[in-house]
């Protein structure tokens, strides 16, 4: 059973306005400008997300990103770490990080393929009918904060004095229930403290980057098909947090969708919220294998090298978010996204 059968494949969403983005194919490298201060200058970091045992592929982003972006304030990692959850395997993600030059602060998310390692009797035999194979669910947290150097899924970073919030489930829900596999389950802990860590930075006129695997409803690519359509269990509470505020930045993967498409970016409104002009959704792309509609309400794969991933620039006044060609070093496309409280 591979990651995309573990999906449910029911449920709704709010409505989506799609952000139009201009293509940026021959863009030079962009003008490095100081990274780390808290004042207005130019703050530069990357996002990607499903390594998923493809370090190759993560190896080549690391050179690409350190030769576009020297002097990049982080790096956001936007889950599937691993291609199962094993400690040997973050072993290998961390020996490839350290075999390339990357930023000092790494923001780590927690992605579904952290949980496979109930699926396997040991790392080389398949054995689904078995789950959970004498796995235990707090074993797997604990690998990932090992991992990640923390105690808790959700955390809070800086890049060059941007915020920086990573969440994820708490849960790996067919722990809990045999009929789910994937689905995000989110505690009344971690909503109020991203409830308040938006407040405080809300009130100090700050953009804030949140970072999580799974994609909300109907928001960016793939996300109206029904492979995405159920991923969190609490969907609408957290977009009713997110949709308050329209300097909020939402960073998901999982989809692996390519960053070609145009519904790369959108600003998903929330109904009920205040905020008409919603607020801003990212897809990462994915460094392991790329995919597109099949045009019959599943996903096929994009084919050849696939490796993409985003720059993000803050400014005093506008967020500029660049996809990246990772394989062909080369720039997709850009888009600037004004800043309400500049």
């Amino acid at each position: 059973m591979d990651r995309r059968a573990l999906l449910a494949a029911s449920g709704g969403a709010l409505a989506t306005a799609a952000v139009a983005a201009a293509p940026q194919a021959n863009a030079t490298a962009p003008e490095q400008a100081s990274t780390r201060g808290h004042g207005w200058g130019v703050t530069r970091f990357n996002v990607i997300s499903d390594i998923q045992g493809d370090l190759a592929d993560f190896g080549r982003a690391l050179d690409d990103m350190a030769a576009v972006n020297p002097r990049s304030a982080g790096l956001a990692v936007a889950g599937d770490i691993t291609p199962r959850g094993y400690d040997f395997e973050y072993a290998q993600v961390a020996t490839e990080l350290r075999r390339h030059t990357h930023p000092r602060d790494v923001a780590w998310a927690i992605g579904n393929h952290e949980f496979y390692v109930p699926k396997w009797r040991d790392p080389d035999t398949l054995a689904q009918d078995t789950w959970p194979n004498g796995t235990t669910e707090d074993s797997l947290f604990r690998s990932f904060y090992r991992f990640a150097k923390r105690g808790s899924v959700q955390a809070e970073t800086s890049f060059g004095g941007v915020p920086v919030l990573t969440l994820g489930t708490e849960r790996y829900s067919h722990f809990h229930d045999p009929k789910l596999w994937d689905e995000v389950w989110i505690s009344d802990a971690q909503f109020t403290w991203l409830e308040d860590r938006l407040r405080y930075w809300s009130r100090r006129r700050k953009p804030v980057m949140v970072v999580t695997h799974h994609p909300l409803p109907n928001t960016v690519s793939g996300t109206r098909n029904k492979l995405y359509s159920s991923d969190y269990l609490q969907a609408d509470r957290l977009l009713g947090i997110l949709g308050r505020h329209p300097d909020v930045f939402l960073f998901s993967g999982h989809t692996h969708w390519d960053l070609d498409l145009s519904d790369w970016v959108v600003r998903r409104v929330v109904p009920g919220t205040a905020n008409l002009s919603g607020f801003t959704v990212v897809n990462t792309g994915a460094i392991q294998t790329g995919f597109r509609d099949d045009g019959k309400g599943g996903e096929v794969s994009v084919g050849g090298s696939f490796n993409q991933g985003l720059q993000v620039e803050v400014h005093r006044d506008k967020v500029v978010i660049k996809a990246r060609d990772f394989a062909r070093r080369a720039w997709l496309k850009e888009i600037t996204v004004p800043l309400a409280r500049a």
